[in-house]
């Protein structure tokens, strides 16, 4: 009862529901920037998604598996005989990534203590616009007051209708981050990110992985130069299966198999018969008792919540950030940057967040990053334009050892020479990226960045390259 009244009395600035790349993020800056700050989150562990059963233990286990997959197929070319008698132990291969995973979890509750952000361990809810009720996961029930409160709840992954999610043979992307052991065979539904991510762990450990997409390609937001380089590597590498513009039409759950059936463009049926199937058809926002509809805060068709120029809902003090919200693409890298902003104009000052250069990675190997618009996109819109393209087999660095596949493709305002999107597929485009995103957040040109000196030999100079392709011609290629 004292706790209640001593928050009534001394109410919280702010109070951020959810502790995952959008909520952490907007906790600390709201501190930082000398408002009183609490965020509840109900894991129990701070990170969201990303830290906890997405992006992290994804990249541990990618990582894990990229080596032994190297190993195997490619250490005699280097001369390094004996790759392929290299074994994995699953087992600790998962412990590794859970040490990683519990570092960085650690790590954000040590962040809080040192910025002094009350951190309440529990399920918030909404009351009133300015009252949080926290269910703790130690049984306790606390009652926040607040000024203003930020929803930041992120999302989950969806499940079919007729193949729930048991995360042993039906399986989320949380479910295939922690199997125990190599599955013979594995269907993965989708053909996106995650889809390919995971498919591609087990792939290279034994599995026999088919990736079935109701598209008629793989990732097809994606420029098509970029998914058809991707998929033809992940074929070609780790002999992954893609069956596309293939809907499934059914499934049942064995126990210890799944049977899906499937039907192709051409509206021939056939089933398939996996171990291990993954289900990354999507992911929703995230709200399930939250007490939106106590407060009447809007949301769309599809659940998102609605939100203005200024994260704002429609509700006055009420904002919201990350997956949870109908703005932006549905990644950690996004939600962090909203968390800054909004955090900047709670406290009075201005926040923005440009959603035209948001990166996005695929972390397989080769990797895939782009930023901006697809030459898809551009014609459609009835832009003109230019493209730049530069392999990487005319690269130095990458013929140097032996990671030749891919390019990087740049495409610019045909009058004006600004860069209007970038496209990479090599080992390192998720690092590549950022200069991309550097020089469009500044409004460069190609000729900008094309007559930047690029130390040499670097995967870099690929996109001096292709810019200089573009108001120029490239010189090793």
């Amino acid at each position: 009862m004292f706790r209640r009244c001593a928050v009534k009395l001394n109410p919280y600035d702010v109070v951020v529901i959810g502790g995952g790349p959008g909520g952490y993020v907007a906790s600390i800056k709201a501190a930082q920037l000398g408002m009183k700050t609490a965020c509840v989150e109900k894991r129990g562990a701070l990170g969201g998604t990303c830290l906890n059963v997405g992006c992290i233990p994804s990249k541990a286990l990618l990582h894990a598996t990229h080596l032994y997959h190297d190993a195997h197929a490619n250490f005699a070319r280097y001369g390094l005989m004996g790759g392929e008698g290299v074994t994995m132990d699953s087992a600790k291969m998962q412990q590794q990534k859970e040490r990683a995973v519990k570092g960085l979890t650690g790590g954000v509750e040590y962040l809080f203590k040192k910025n002094k952000v009350t951190y309440y361990k529990g399920e918030g809810s909404f009351e009133t616009a300015h009252s949080i009720r926290v269910n703790g996961l130690d049984g306790k029930q606390e009652m926040l007051e607040t000024k203003k409160t930020i929803i930041a709840t992120g999302s989950e992954p969806t499940e079919l209708p007729f193949l729930p999610f048991d995360e042993k043979v039906v399986l989320s992307s949380t479910g295939a981050l922690a199997l125990p052991r190599v599955p013979k065979t594995m269907v993965v539904i989708g053909g996106g990110v995650i889809g390919l991510e995971l498919g591609s762990v087990w792939a290279r450990l034994g599995a026999e992985v088919t990736v079935v997409e109701f598209a008629p390609r793989c990732a097809p937001t994606l420029d098509e130069d970029v998914t058809n380089a991707l998929v033809g590597a992940l074929a070609k590498n780790e002999k992954m299966k893609f069956m596309t513009s293939t809907k499934v039409v059914g499934g049942t759950n064995n126990g210890d198999s799944v049977s899906l059936e499937v039907e192709g463009k051409n509206g021939r049926r056939e089933t398939l018969t996996c171990e291990a199937l993954l289900v990354s058809v999507g992911r929703r926002p995230f709200t399930g008792g939250l007490g939106l509809d106590k407060i009447n805060v809007a949301k769309n068709e599809r659940g998102f919540v609605k939100i203005g120029d200024h994260f704002e809902t429609s509700i006055p003090d009420v904002y919201a950030i990350g997956d949870v919200v109908d703005k932006g693409p549905m990644l950690a890298h996004k939600a962090e940057d909203e968390g800054v902003a909004c955090a900047e104009i709670l406290a009075g000052k201005p926040g923005h967040v440009n959603y035209g250069v948001i990166p996005a990675v695929i972390y397989t190997m080769p990797e895939v990053a782009s930023v901006g618009k697809s030459e898809d996109e551009l014609k459609k819109e009835g832009v003109a334009y230019k493209v730049g393209k530069f392999p990487f087999n005319a690269n130095s660095r990458a013929k140097a050892v032996s990671t030749e596949d891919g390019f990087v493709k740049v495409l610019v305002d045909k009058a004006t020479d600004r860069i209007l999107g970038v496209h990479i597929v090599c080992t390192t485009a998720g690092e590549l990226i950022g200069e991309a995103c550097l020089a469009m957040e500044y409004g460069a040109s190609s000729e900008d960045v094309g007559r930047t000196c690029h130390a040499h030999p670097t995967m870099s100079e690929a996109l001096k390259e292709a810019c200089m392709a573009c108001f120029a011609k490239s010189i090793n290629f």
